[in-house]
């Protein structure tokens, strides 16, 4: 089994990589959460990775946390849930947020990611009560429930969960809520 895999970022066509690892060149699928966090072309990269075989085709998942990839194999194991949904949650949710649909059993949030329908998020919320808590969402803090304010405003604002992700990090740890949503809509805004 392929588990981890560290050379040269050669191509990136979303959501497939291109790795070159001493000469071999691995086509790798990443979630776009990975994908945005990715170095430039001809840097190095190091991916943790999953190795699907099956009848018709053998696939190599990669991910940049160790979070991303446990949640993707918890994913995985839910049935009707395959390795392209489960990509598609992790390309959709981070693993905290995640985290906290299933914490708050918020299938509405599950349904907003393209390919889950109803029965498939109410399946996610059963299968992972209990499993996707805050061993994988990190620690409670007041920096993360400020946050996760202010990401829940930008949501409410009509701002898709990534759009609001991505807004997020680039405030800094200690802002305030008020604060941090003015900060985040004026960068959305740009």
């Amino acid at each position: 089994m392929i588990g981890r895999l560290a050379g040269l970022l050669a191509e990136k066509n979303p959501p497939q990589l291109l790795v070159d690892v001493n000469g071999v060149g691995y086509e790798v699928d990443v979630p776009m959460s990975t994908f945005y966090n990715l170095p430039a072309l001809g840097e190095r990269v190091t991916l943790l990775t999953h190795f699907v075989v099956r009848e018709d085709a053998q696939v190599l998942f990669g991910f940049l946390t160790h979070e991303e990839r446990a949640t993707f194999r918890l994913l995985v194991k839910i049935s009707g849930v395959g390795p392209r949904t489960a990509l598609s949650i992790l390309s959709g949710l981070s693993v905290s947020e995640l985290a906290q649909a299933i914490s708050m059993q918020e299938s509405a949030r599950l349904v907003k990611v393209p390919g889950i329908g109803k029965k498939t998020a109410e399946r996610l919320l059963l299968e992972l009560k209990g499993k996707l808590g805050p061993d994988l969402a990190g620690p409670a803090s007041v920096a993360s429930d400020t946050q996760g304010d202010i990401l829940q405003a930008l949501v409410a604002l009509g701002y898709s969960d990534r759009e609001a992700a991505l807004a997020l990090k680039s405030l800094p740890k200690d802002v305030g809520v008020s604060e941090g949503i003015k900060s985040a809509l004026k960068s959305l805004a740009k």
